[in-house]
């Protein structure tokens, strides 16, 4: 069997030292190796038939190649997560096309940063996208002193970090005018998620935004809190049947709004006869509800391809926009009609 060829081999080859060879095949940038030497070495690696060792490349360049998803969920959550995959997808793609694997790692409470923290100052990880940030994550600004390449897939205002998001608020509002165009007036808000987390926050605004515009109250009763899971749904409408009337529900998340039905059902009332419900996302099986279900279609790929270029972008150290959002689009469906009072 031949001898493999090793990087002294194509040092005598170019007549160049091994430290040569090693800057050379390592794309080390901040070694300055003369053109002519450079390419010196690239021919005589390609007529012996080197090739460098992937592990040993990467350590020497100081790179890992891999960038990390940290979601502000729990597994059990992320699993139930139904645009989880297409974003997931999205940031693959981007991260493909720059030469790095993605790592998923899932978080769901405050206290827990520490082990995203370790991914990037064990370089584990070149760079962070937070998916979900919550207003109570304090680990984020010391990794950012730190100067760590970290992109928010969401948005927490205060914090100078750039973000990648889709326009919350804007969703929301649009979603609750639909039912306001309908005639509804008593109309309810279930969140995503508890209000720590600022998605949930932004949907909760726009939600009430509408009601303002149309002048009309949104007090507190009208509001329950959904936790991004269906059995969090069903809880927050169980609730609010208990203590209010309302005709319409805005719940800002499809999966809750499963949820929410299921609730609705138990107590008798018809979707949309007795109530109207849209929901927030579009997950592939909003369509196929009972009722299809009226909801804020997210671009779920788009959001993860968005954030992994602008990632990579960081870690390249070139300038990035603060803030990227992207738009949503309504999808009426057949769970939302005129009031029956109409």
């Amino acid at each position: 069997m031949p001898r493999r060829p090793t990087s002294a081999d194509v040092a005598t080859e170019a007549g160049v030292s091994r430290t040569t060879v090693s800057f050379v095949l390592n794309e080390r940038a901040d070694v300055k190796i003369p053109v002519e030497t450079r390419q010196r070495v690239l021919n005589a690696a390609e007529r012996l038939g080197y090739h460098t060792d992937a592990p040993a490349r990467q350590l020497a360049a100081g790179r890992s190649r891999v960038i990390a998803l940290v979601l502000r969920q729990s597994p059990e959550q992320v699993a139930g997560d139904a645009v989880l995959a297409e974003t997931l997808r999205g940031l693959a793609a981007a991260a493909r096309s720059g030469g790095f694997r993605v790592m998923v790692e899932p978080l769901a409470t405050a206290g827990t940063e520490a082990t995203y923290t370790a991914l990037l100052r064990a370089r584990h990880a070149d760079g962070l996208v937070v998916s979900g940030p919550r207003v109570d994550d304090l680990s984020l600004a010391a990794l950012l002193i730190e100067g760590f390449p970290i992109v928010l897939q969401g948005n927490l205002p205060g914090v100078d970090v750039p973000s990648v998001d889709v326009d919350n608020v804007a969703g929301a509002r649009g979603a609750v005018q639909h039912l306001l165009s309908l005639g509804h007036r008593r109309i309810a808000c279930i969140t995503n998620a508890p209000l720590v987390y600022t998605a949930a926050q932004e949907r909760l605004e726009g939600y009430r935004q509408a009601l303002f515009d149309a002048g009309l109250e949104a007090p507190d009763a009208l509001v329950a809190e959904g936790a991004f899971d269906a059995p969090s749904g069903h809880a927050a409408m169980s609730q609010l049947l208990a203590r209010v009337e309302f005709e319409a529900v805005f719940v800002a998340s499809d999966v809750v709004a499963l949820g929410a039905i299921s609730a609705l059902r138990e107590a008798g009332k018809r979707v949309p006869t007795d109530v109207s419900v849209v929901g927030f996302d579009d997950i592939p099986l909003a369509a196929y509800f009972d009722p299809p279900l009226t909801t804020v279609r997210l671009p779920a790929f788009e959001l993860g391809h968005a954030a992994g270029r602008a990632l990579l972008e960081r870690i390249a150290d070139r300038a990035i926009p603060a803030r990227t959002l992207l738009s949503t689009e309504l999808i009426v469906r057949s769970s939302t009609a005129p009031p029956a009072r109409a």
